[in-house]
């Protein structure tokens, strides 16, 4: 009974933790980090700052379970579509998918990652979520030179370059695709690959194709 009540015990307090942290990401994403007290994010869960402490020993700390945490997740589900096995095109269009369906789960901690993370990852506290942060883009720069290799991609065009467009394009959508967009997330990466591999200028044999937005 007493390994049962710890164990209840310990279910309940990792509950509280993502409460917390799901509240201070909404806080992060709406205002920022350093314009957010440990005194709002209590409120938003029904905390005072005293109590808030029990679970976490600072806002810093509360930033880097965040931080790590989204990678650690991120990472995990880059990997679990084995990306090697996979085309050029595919392997990047599954990058895409991971990546448009991890932004609309849980696109509060998208906005605090992109927005504030230039500014925490030389910091000595951040350097496991530094090691996820190049670990998913290193997935990335191995995707386009894979493409690259196969001759899907061209090669006058820095991976790098071409990395740096195409991610932001993906997890900028964020802040303007709505929860309930009737435009799907598989319309979205459709769409985001034609542009990025086959680009927007019209070919003849489109100069007749109907405009979707009219």
């Amino acid at each position: 009974m007493i390994v049962q009540t710890e164990r209840a015990g310990a279910h309940g307090n990792q509950d509280r933790k993502s409460e917390i942290l799901g509240a201070a990401a909404t806080a992060f994403a709406a205002g920022s980090i350093a314009g957010t007290s440990m005194r709002e994010i209590g409120d938003a869960v029904g905390l005072n700052a005293g109590a808030l402490y029990h679970y976490f020993r600072s806002k810093n700390a509360i930033v880097n379970e965040l931080v790590t945490g989204y990678l650690s997740e991120l990472l995990a589900d880059y990997r679990s579509t084995n990306l090697d096995d996979l085309a050029p095109r595919d392997r990047l269009k599954a990058i895409v998918d991971v990546s448009l369906a991890t932004g609309a789960a849980r696109p509060d901690a998208t906005k605090v990652y992109h927005a504030e993370f230039a500014n925490l990852r030389n910091l000595r506290d951040y350097a496991e979520a530094r090691r996820l942060a190049d670990s998913i883009q290193t997935i990335w720069l191995e995707a386009i030179d894979a493409g690259k290799d196969a001759g899907v991609l061209r090669k006058d065009v820095p991976s790098k370059v071409f990395h740096r467009f195409l991610r932001d394009s993906v997890w900028f959508s964020v802040y303007w695709r709505k929860p309930d967009d009737p435009y799907t997330l598989e319309e979205l990466s459709e769409d985001c690959l034609a542009v990025f591999l086959d680009g927007m200028a019209l070919r003849p044999a489109d100069a007749h194709a109907p405009d979707p937005d009219r």
